[in-house]
């Protein structure tokens, strides 16, 4: 599982061909790093969010929903500090007027001198066949050492220019590096600026007299602006969490990587309420706990990995993120955070209101800690089609792309397919169609031959293929065929409903 970029655009192309992703506005020629999910997008987008919901809302009683606005008053956002420090480092090229993240340029340079690497050691194993060892050829070639080398220094001066907030390290890192603009290829840049990354707008009747209000880039603000209101009216007491599912907006410099990156995403977070102290013990409990959520859709553990902060962000004292392994390699996916007490008390200083909660075991009142749980929804569908895209060659040579989405996911659960349109097949498939859609998103299907119906239903990862034929109308029996398998089952009609829920509830 190493860095696939080719993997990445068939994944693109497929999910527009198939409808689950389409860049938006496309007939006027798209808009940058926005996207529309089509009609399999939106069934496996909500599959995804309900999945998230029932485990943490419904199986935990102290984990409550919520729904804020995305138009919030604009001193949350000053509170929170995303107002001053909601920045990211700007550069541009004076030849090609094109804008750039300064530290994506370096993090691209980076990945030239990997790609590099990559190339030797393609190279080497070439040359010495079954006996290349690849650890020792990485630990003792001259020219993969030196590579190593670079980036390492690159790594350690990008790291300080970043943590010191030293823009004008940064460009002398660029030029130091001898870096071009990929459009002009010129080395002819600008100082490099801090860019704030919130989306305002106005409110307000008339523009003159309109207040600047922002998008939000983050939904948890909307969970601590609203603690007190959860607090009273559902009797809650610590510890508790308040759920949400909801858009945030970033006007991302570089966005990129298809639905990785946007300018508008969703976002699934939790904020946990704790007593202080007892903060780092809730911390690793969701930590592990978020992980066995992501093992529970069925994708292996390879594909996860733990990233340790090295510099925590001002409001934290512990934070990890869970990676995934996408096609462009180990991505941020989830971040859990221990945000100590730094939100509340921020809005409680900022709004001058008392956000405190009394705790009748210690008779006295306290700002609660918090620990936070927060994963992108569009990541998380990328990462649900990263895993399931295949490309098989079968037994006869022939080939197909099979989406293996966690059934329980899957936007369509089963097709019904007549084998043919003709002899009250039709009438029999539609009988049992309109059973099925009672519980389960099904689709019909009587176009093309079987054997095309069902490499339809594998590229958009549908788990059954139900079949109607003549000795359906004799016995009220059909073929259930499994997706991944292909195996092909002889079933009583009043049995396709136990077989189809036994991979589809979430009890399994």
């Amino acid at each position: 599982m190493t860095n696939n970029e080719d993997k990445l655009k068939k994944i693109i192309s497929h999910s527009k061909e198939y409808g689950f992703v389409f860049p938006s506005s496309e007939i006027y020629d798209g808009l940058s790093a926005v996207y529309d999910y089509g009609q399999y997008g939106v069934e496996l987008k909500n599959n995804i969010k309900d999945y998230w919901w029932k485990s943490i809302v419904q199986f935990h009683e102290n984990i409550v929903g919520l729904d804020s606005s995305i138009f919030m008053h604009p001193t949350i956002w000053k509170a929170s500090g995303h107002v001053d420090a909601f920045n990211d480092p700007m550069i541009d090229n004076k030849d090609s007027k094109k804008r750039y993240r300064a530290d994506v340029l370096v993090e691209d340079h980076i990945l030239k001198i990997e790609s590099k690497i990559e190339k030797e050691i393609e190279k080497a194993a070439k040359r010495f066949g079954d006996s290349f060892d690849k650890e020792q050829f990485v630990t003792t070639n001259l020219r993969v050492t030196g590579y190593l080398e670079q980036i390492a220094e690159i790594r350690k001066k990008l790291a300080a220019a970043m943590d010191n907030d030293d823009l004008s390290d940064l460009r002398r890192l660029i030029e130091e590096l001898e870096i071009v603009c990929p459009i002009s290829g010129s080395r002819n840049w600008t100082d490099v600026r801090q860019f704030n990354l919130m989306f305002s707008t106005s409110i307000g009747s008339l523009s003159e007299g309109a207040n600047t209000i922002y998008l939000r880039p983050e939904t948890a603000q909307g969970i601590f602006v609203n603690f007190l209101n959860v607090l009273k009216s559902g009797r809650m007491k610590v510890p508790f969490g308040i759920a949400q599912i909801g858009k945030a907006f970033r006007n991302e410099i570089v966005a990129r990587q298809f639905i990785f990156r946007m300018r508008e995403f969703e976002q699934m977070e939790m904020q946990y309420f704790v007593r202080p102290g007892t903060e780092l013990d809730w911390f690793k409990y969701w930590k592990d706990q978020r992980l066995k959520w992501h093992l529970g859709m069925g994708i292996p553990e390879e594909y996860y990995r733990f990233h340790e902060h090295d510099k925590l962000a001002h409001y934290a004292n512990a934070a990890f993120d869970i990676e995934f392994n996408f096609p462009m390699g180990f991505k941020e996916l989830e971040g859990i955070h221990s945000r100590t007490d730094f939100d509340l008390e921020a809005h409680q200083q900022y709004s001058g209101k008392k956000i405190q909660y009394f705790d009748p075991e210690l008779q006295e009142n306290y700002v609660p800690y918090v620990v936070e749980t927060s994963i992108g929804l569009d990541r998380t569908f990328l990462a649900v089609l990263s895993y399931g895209y295949h490309e098989e060659t079968l037994d006869d040579g022939s080939e197909r792309v099979v989406m293996r989405i966690p059934p329980f996911l899957a936007p369509i659960k089963a097709a019904v397919l007549p084998l043919v349109k003709k002899d009250g097949m039709p009438e029999k498939a539609r009988e049992i169609f309109d059973w099925l859609k009672m519980d389960y998103m099904i689709q019909y299907d009587d176009k093309d031959a079987i054997g095309r119906r069902y490499r339809r239903q594998d590229a958009i990862g549908t788990p059954y293929c139900i079949t109607i034929d003549s000795e359906t109308l004799e016995n009220d029996t059909v073929t259930i065929r499994e997706r991944d398998s292909m195996k092909q089952d002889r079933i009583p009609i009043n049995k396709i409903s136990t077989i189809i829920n036994e991979r589809l509830t979430l009890k399994s």
